[in-house]
């Protein structure tokens, strides 16, 4: 199996695991996905959707992965990489092994190569799931992607996956879930020509959070600040 592999090739264990992914996912939970069309069918393209429960790789990568019709890379945390035989299963599906605790330059750097490859990455902005379904504070990460690559992002609700799979409990069938995908956002048609970087960052940050929550049902969206 290759590890790091970062071209959009779609094997055929991809495609297994995402023909069963739906399979599994239909039988537990009602499932929809809207705004599918606004998948970008070439170039560098960075998904992002909110982090809720851990059934949103679920939700997320075994449809979208049909209608992109390319490889989704994934960082992954790195205690997914314990057993060398489930690493060697991530990696030819496309994961690569992320340190949440440090700044993992490594990551970063695949990151970058799989855009510049005009590949198709998938980063939850939020960085962890959220202890509570709401909308968390986001990470700068995805901008400063976006920022040197040039990569479209794509926006991604996901609502309802926090109840067919609650955190720290197992899964339970039932419930509805849905999944918004929104149109693509580019860092230069948000940032003035001359901004700074840190202030690019922070436009483009605060602008995906905008559109995200915008994509999510009322409970998901964030808390309402102080009057």
């Amino acid at each position: 199996m290759t590890a790091d592999r970062i071209d959009g090739h779609l094997n055929w264990f991809i495609r297994l695991v995402a023909l069963g992914a739906r399979i599994v996912g239909r039988a537990f939970t009602r499932i929809r996905h809207e705004g599918l069309e606004h998948l970008p069918p070439a170039g560098p393209v960075i998904l992002a959707p909110n982090h809720i429960s851990n059934a949103d790789g679920v939700a997320v990568g075994a449809w979208l992965t049909p209608a992109l019709g390319r490889r989704i890379h994934w960082l992954g945390k790195k205690e997914m990489f314990r057993f060398p035989p489930i690493a060697a299963i991530l990696r030819y599906g496309g994961v690569h092994r992320l340190d949440r605790g440090a700044a993992d330059v490594d990551a970063f750097r695949l990151a970058l190569r799989v855009l510049e490859a005009d590949g198709v990455l998938l980063v939850f902005p939020e960085g962890t799931r959220s202890p509570d379904g709401r909308l968390q504070p986001f990470k700068d990460g995805v901008a400063t992607l976006a920022i040197r690559s040039g990569a479209a992002i794509v926006p991604i609700g996901v609502s309802g996956t926090d109840r067919v799979w609650p955190r720290h409990r197992l899964p339970r069938p039932g419930g509805r879930v849905i999944v918004r995908v929104g149109k693509p956002l580019r860092a230069a048609d948000v940032v003035p020509d001359g901004t700074d970087r840190r202030t690019a960052k922070a436009i483009v940050t605060d602008e995906l959070a905008r559109r995200i929550e915008a994509l999510l049902e009322p409970r998901h969206r964030r808390a309402p600040g102080p009057e």
